[in-house]
C-alpha cells in the first residue's frame, strides 16, 4: 500500500480508504439495513490487513447498521491499526443540543471513546447557516478539547463558491471529503475547491471515484475509446490513478462490498504514483469526457437565464440531474441526488407548466415538457431519515 500526507495533520494516510457505505448485505439490496456483519467484518479486516488505515462511516448509512459493524470489526486489536472518521447527520440538525446527541449515539454504535475525524454531513449553504445558526460548531470544539473528537471536518455537497466559503469560515479544519472524479472536475467543489483547499493545509479526501460505479461500467462508445488506446488498464484503474496522479488528494474512499473490489482496488493504489499521467493519458480522459457528454439529451447550459422560476423549481439541477443520469445509464445515483440534494419545492414535480421561463432560455429547450421527464426518471417517494433513536 502507497501513503501519502493527509494535509497539516502529522499522519501518513493509505492512498485507498474504505468507505462502509455499500457493505454486503443479506438481501442483496442497496444500502439495505440487513448487513451481513460475519462478511462485513471480515471484508473490513481484510482491507486492514493490506494496509488500509483509514474507515469512513457516518449515522445514515445502512440505517445506522455501517456504524454498528464498522465498531464490531474494530475490535480484536484493530482499532488500534486505523483512524475512524464518521459523519453528524448535519440536515437532522434542528435545536442547540442535537450535535451532542447524534456524537454520544455514534461514540456507541462504534464502541470508540474517542473519534479521530468527525464531519458535518452533506453540507451545502443552506445546511452550512444552520450549523452556524444552531452553534454546532462551537460544540464541535468543545468535543474536541474534551477529547471526545480529535479533528473537525466537513463532508460537501453544493458549488465551488459555497465550498470556499465554507473553507474559509473556520481555521480549524483538519479534512474536508468532496466527490470527484474525472466527470466532476467542474461539479460541486471540482478541481477548483481540491486545490484551494488543498492550498490551507487541509486534507481533502475524495468520495464517489467511481460515480456509484458509473465510471466501472461505462457505455460502448466510451469502452471503444479506452479499447482503441496502447497501454491498457481497467475502467476502475484509469478512474482512480487518475485522481491518485494529484497531489492535492491526500485519499480516496471507496465504498468496496467484497473482496475482489478490495483486492482490486489496492492492487491499483499499489501501482498508482503522482504525476504519473502523460499529456497522453490526459487526452484520452478528455476525449471520454466528451464521450460522455455527448450522450446528454439536454442541452442546458447552466447559464440561469430561467430563473427564478416563480414556483421554486431549481431548474439546471434538475437538467444536470437528469442529463447525468442518461449520460451514465443509470438512474440510481442521480435518483439519490434528486431526492437528498434537491429541497421537496426545487423538484420538477412541481413544474405547472406556465412555460415562462421557456421565453427566456437561449437553448430554446421545451423546459415544461422535459421537467415531466425529469420527475418521471428521477422522482418516487424519497424514503425518510431517521432521527435520533436511543439504541
Amino acid at each position: 500500500m502507497r501513503y501519502r500526507k493527509f494535509g497539516r495533520i502529522d499522519w501518513e494516510v493509505s492512498a485507498l480508504a474504505f468507505g462502509a457505505m455499500r457493505l454486503p448485505t443479506t438481501d442483496g439490496a442497496f444500502y439495505s439495513q440487513n448487513v451481513d456483519e460475519p462478511q462485513a467484518i471480515a471484508l473490513i479486516r481484510h482491507a486492514i490487513d493490506r494496509g488500509v488505515n483509514f474507515l469512513d462511516s457516518a449515522y445514515v448509512y445502512h440505517g445506522g447498521k455501517s456504524e454498528v459493524v464498522l465498531g464490531k470489526a474494530l475490535l480484536d486489536g484493530y482499532r488500534q491499526k486505523v483512524k475512524v472518521c464518521t459523519k453528524c447527520p448535519t440536515p437532522l440538525l434542528e435545536r442547540a443540543g442535537d450535535y451532542d446527541r447524534f456524537l454520544e449515539l455514534q461514540m456507541k454504535r462504534l464502541q470508540l471513546d474517542q473519534i479521530d475525524f468527525y464531519l458535518f454531513h452533506g453540507v451545502s449553504k443552506d445546511r452550512w447557516d444552520a450549523v452556524l445558526r444552531l452553534g454546532a460548531l462551537e460544540s464541535a470544539e468543545a468535543a474536541v478539547a474534551d477529547g471526545r473528537i480529535a479533528h473537525i471536518g466537513f463532508s460537501f455537497h453544493d458549488d465551488t463558491e459555497t465550498f470556499k466559503k465554507v473553507v474559509d469560515a473556520y481555521d480549524g479544519w483538519g479534512m474536508c471529503l468532496i466527490q470527484h472524479n474525472y466527470m466532476d472536475t467542474k461539479n460541486q467543489a471540482g478541481t477548483e475547491g481540491l486545490c484551494y483547499a488543498a492550498a490551507k493545509g487541509i486534507a481533502v479526501a475524495i468520495m464517489e471515484p467511481l460515480l456509484g460505479g458509473s465510471l466501472a461500467d461505462p457505455p460502448e462508445e466510451v469502452r471503444k475509446i479506452f479499447r482503441a488506446y496502447p497501454e491498457q488498464r481497467s475502467y476502475v484503474e484509469w478512474a482512480l490513478a487518475w485522481l491518485w496522479d494529484q497531489p492535492e488528494v491526500a485519499t480516496v474512499f471507496s465504498g468496496m462490498s467484497s473482496l475482489a473490489q478490495v483486492d482490486e482496488n489496492i492492487e491499483v493504489a499499489e501501482r498508482a504514483e503522482l504525476d504519473s499521467f502523460s499529456a497522453e493519458d490526459d487526452a484520452l480522459i478528455e476525449q471520454v469526457r466528451e464521450a460522455f457528454r455527448g450522450r446528454a439529451p439536454l442541452p442546458c447550459t447552466t447559464c440561469g437565464y430561467c430563473m427564478p422560476c416563480e414556483h421554486g423549481i431549481d431548474i439546471p439541477r434538475n437538467f444536470e440531474i437528469y442529463n447525468d443520469a442518461m449520460m451514465f445509464g443509470s438512474r440510481r445515483q442521480p435518483g439519490l441526488r434528486y431526492k437528498m440534494l434537491l429541497k421537496p419545492g426545487e423538484r420538477a414535480e412541481n413544474c405547472t407548466g406556465c412555460a415562462e421561463c421557456e421565453e427566456k432560455c437561449p437553448q430554446g429547450i421545451a423546459i415544461s415538457e422535459c421537467m415531466h421527464k425529469v420527475h418521471e426518471l428521477l422522482g418516487g417517494q424519497s424514503p425518510p431519515l431517521p432521527r435520533i433513536a436511543e439504541e
